[in-house]
Formats: structure tokens, sequence, C-alpha cells
């Protein structure tokens, strides 16, 4: 049986006229612009409509990405991806139930998550800006795995992953500033070998970069309107160069334990498998969840913010009355 929300997409975007990737992406810029209204313009009264709709969008766009890891077989990202949409639709409710006075944590989840998806979806739909991380990340894991005596390696020509197949970036027709069409799996990737030209099984794209975690936390931070500038630029010199390096030696890792025991197997799970959608899918949430901490020290307002915003939930938890939860 087919996932009828996917069905009723991808029947929508044949009735339109588009690919679904480019429909899905669209749910994305339209959500992320809805809900920027609602954090820039938030004395407006359409500001939490606004901001209800743009959850809904983004968080169909990020239900959307489930089908793919549930194909790659990553049981973290297929639960957080398949809970994003009645994530969305919740804090869609949220807001309009408070429409007359939106809570100040809820303003400023507004800015943290249109300012973690711009930046990132940016990247995305640049391919020039896309390959530059890409490139950048590989050769950085590259001079960790050499730097550290764990083997000569090198980074290959930048390819691009097709529908039809892998060529060349630099045969590739398509735009270098706007992506325009669906790629596979891999989008644009480097290809790892040993120094004697013998492949290694693993290949670095976008996701590699720890892109990701650092946007989430500049957009948590940007989004602190009672914060000022130098404390943000403090934290942000913080994060980010230590995410960086952090997933550098997670990369070199995966590298090095996937190349040096190829035949290990456990429960069936290969070395890559387990070391990319497992161990370091947790290692990561953890120093994430370790930075956090070490960020409230410098930005108490960040903690109090997330603490309002789980509050909800803890009083669900806690069995509170259900009136007390929308206030």
């Amino acid at each position: 049986m087919e996932e009828p929300v996917g069905v009723l997409v991808g029947s929508l975007a044949e009735i339109i006229g588009v690919t679904e990737f480019t429909l899905g992406l669209s749910f994305c810029w339209l959500g992320a612009i809805l809900l920027g209204v609602g954090f820039h313009l938030q004395d407006k009264s359409y500001a939490p409509y606004c901001s209800a709709v743009g959850w809904s969008f983004l968080g169909l766009f990020f239900y959307l990405q489930s089908s793919h890891f549930v194909e790659i077989s990553d049981p973290v990202l297929v639960i957080m991806t398949a809970g994003a949409l009645p994530a969305g639709i919740a804090l869609g409710i949220w807001e309009v139930r408070n429409w007359d006075l939106a809570p100040e944590s809820l303003v400023w989840l507004r800015g943290a998550v249109v300012w973690s998806v711009i930046p990132y979806y940016t990247v995305y739909s640049v391919p020039v800006l896309n390959m530059a991380f890409v490139s950048f990340t590989a050769h950085s894991t590259e001079w960790l795995l050499e730097f550290a005596g764990m083997g000569s390696y090198e980074v290959g020509l930048m390819r691009v992953d097709l529908t039809e197949g892998e060529v060349l970036a630099s045969q590739w027709e398509g735009s270098k500033w706007i992506l325009t069409e669906p790629l596979g799996e891999s989008g644009f990737f480097v290809p790892f070998s040993h120094s004697d030209g013998t492949p290694v099984s693993v290949s670095f794209i976008l996701a590699c970069s720890g892109l990701q975690s650092m946007i989430i936390f500049i957009g948590a931070i940007y989004a602190l309107r009672s914060v000022s500038w130098k404390r943000k630029m403090r934290a942000l010199l913080i994060v980010v160069p230590t995410i960086h390096v952090l997933n550098v030696f997670r990369n070199a890792g995966i590298v090095w334990l996937s190349d040096t025991y190829v035949d290990w197997t456990f429960l069936g799970i290969g070395m890559f498998d387990f070391t990319h959608s497992y161990a370091a899918k947790f290692a990561s949430l953890f120093a994430m969840f370790l930075m956090a901490i070490a960020l409230f020290d410098i930005l108490p307002e960040l903690h109090r913010h997330i603490l309002r915003i789980l509050k909800p939930l803890i009083d669900i938890f806690e069995g509170s009355d259900p009136a007390e939860r929308s206030s």
C-alpha cells in the first residue's frame, strides 16, 4: 500500500505540471516565507495565521522526505521526518489558539526555524554552493586521515548523481546557480579513494558537511531578539567551528572503520551502515545536547525559550489540565 500523503502530493504535482521534487521544494520555501512573516512582522494581525500555514507546509515538506530515509534504512531520520507533519499541524493549532497574544517563545521558534531552513536550502538549491561545501568537507576529512596516519587517501572529481546516471560536474549541463531538476540520492558528491587509485566505499555529499547541525544553532541564536549581537557572535564562534571539527572527526572515523573492517557485520548491518546510520547519529545528537548545555551559560534566554516550547509536552506527560496547556 502506497503512502497516501505522498500519492496525493504526486497527483497534485502531475496536475500542476511540475515534478514532485519541485512541488516539495516549493512547500519548503513557501512555509519558510510564511514563518518569516510571522517572525519579522509578529505585531501584524495576520502573523499567527501565516505562521500556522507555514508550520503545516514545512511539516509536509519534511514528512515527504521520510520515504527516502525508509529506502536507505535510516531509522533516526525516518522517525524525525515522519513526525514532522503532525508536529507542524500541532504548532499551527497552537499558533491559532494564541492568535491574540503569541508567546514570546513561540515567536522565537518561528525565527529559529526560518533562519535554519533558509540558509540550508539556499546552499542546497545553489549548486555552486552545494559543491563547495561538499568539496571542503571531503578535503578536510582527507587531511585529518593523513595527518593522523590512518592511511593515504585522495579526493576524486566532483560528480552529479542524476536520475539517469552519474556524470562529472564539469560535464553536467544544468545551471550552476539554481537547481532546476531533481537529482539522484547522492546529489552532488565526491568519491574517495586510496592514493594508489583503489576506491573506498564512501562518498561525500552535502549531508556529510555538518551543515544541518550548524544551521540549527545559527537559527536558534539569530532568533534571540533580546540578545546583543556581541553575545550572539560569541556563541556562534564557539558553535560553528566546534561542530565542523567534530564533524571532520566523525567523517574520518566512518571512512577509516568502513575501509578497515570491510567484512564486519552486526545483525546483518555492515560497518558503514552501523557507523553512519546508528553510532555516528547518536554520537552527533549527544554532542549537540552537550553543546546546547554549554550555550545555556552564555545565552540563558535560549534555555528559557526551549523550556517554554517544551512545556506543553511536559504538561501532557504530567497530566495537567489541557486548558492550562493552551495558554
